[in-house]
């Protein structure tokens, strides 16, 4: 429920929500979304969507446009599991985004794998460049948190600091 993040301690995280291609392609989404923070009394700012490259793929056109009504709620956008999909970069620059995750495919064989340290590296600056936050999922090792802090990744998660948890086991986490 949202309306645990009001609570006192969790008042600076952002919950992140995946957006599946069919929700995407739903007018309503927009004031649904609106809707869920008010009921819950959550700060637009505090939530972030979650969207794949191939469901961003469908319609871009009407996509752009709902993503747009969203950016308008001051919701944060982010497109998930990035670099697994189709987008082309023409897309990319112009979606309104504020995220690029990248997916954990990358980051399993760091740093034994060349060619994935340099993929993930490419990411990085391009998503820099674009004026876009990094997420890399999926950091299990200090040596990938070690090499992704070297490269400027802004935000990591993964087994390396919790497994997936319940919202209501979160108080633990956010205290440690």
């Amino acid at each position: 429920d949202l309306g645990l993040l009001t609570e006192p301690g969790f008042e600076k995280l952002v919950i992140a929500v995946n957006c599946s291609a069919l929700n995407l392609s739903r007018d309503e989404l927009v004031d649904e979304v609106a809707s869920a923070l008010g009921d819950a009394n959550v700060a637009p700012h505090r939530l972030e969507l979650e969207v794949t490259e191939n469901a961003l793929m469908g319609n871009i056109n009407n996509t752009i446009m709902l993503l747009n009504g969203i950016r308008a709620l001051v919701v944060g956008l982010s497109i998930d599991d990035f670099g697994t999909g189709y987008s082309s970069l023409a897309y990319l620059k112009r979606l309104p985004l504020d995220t690029v995750k990248i997916d954990r495919s990358f980051i399993i064989d760091i740093p034994k794998s060349p060619q994935d340290m340099e993929i993930v590296q490419a990411i990085i600056l391009m998503a820099h460049t674009l004026h876009l936050k990094v997420v890399t999922e999926g950091v299990e090792t200090p040596a990938q948190l070690e090499f992704l802090s070297q490269h400027g990744c802004d935000y990591v998660q993964g087994f390396l600091f919790s497994r997936p948890a319940p919202l209501s086991s979160l108080r633990p986490l956010v205290q440690q």
